[in-house]
């Protein structure tokens, strides 16, 4: 798990993502209303919601057995660069063409640049070695 320093410097993005990826996903899941100003009212509306839960805890597993198990760890570490810079970009995106949204959304937008440029971070620095 996290044996080194190096471990530490390696891994703590996924698991600072997972501590706060599987905790959204139950509120997509189960409570959107908590984080958005919406009221699901068709059941597709809830499917949609709860394949996303689904989604984001799937990435979770991974990313928590990239800390667990070391042959786990270049997939991790992949997969939370991807799902962080898309959906920081997807914000970016999304603040230039519908304007600014509220303040947590937008720690959200600079949160997950930041992990998913320190997932491509680490990722570079592990191909040097």
């Amino acid at each position: 798990m996290l044996k080194t320093k190096q471990d530490i410097i390696n891994k703590i993005h996924l698991i600072i993502s997972a501590c706060i990826v599987i905790p959204t996903a139950f509120i997509y899941g189960f409570k959107p209303e908590l984080s958005f100003d919406m009221f699901l009212e068709t059941v597709d509306e809830h499917n949609f919601y709860k394949a996303v839960m689904g989604l984001y805890l799937g990435f979770s597993t991974l990313w928590v057995l990239g800390v667990l198990k070391s042959s786990y760890l270049k997939t991790a570490l992949i997969t939370n660069m991807i799902f962080m810079l898309g959906l920081g970009f997807g914000r970016v995106l999304s603040i230039a063409i519908d304007g600014m949204p509220t303040s947590g959304y937008i720690f959200g937008t600079v949160a997950e640049l930041f992990l998913g440029c320190y997932g491509l971070w680490v990722l570079n620095n592990l191909k040097t070695k």
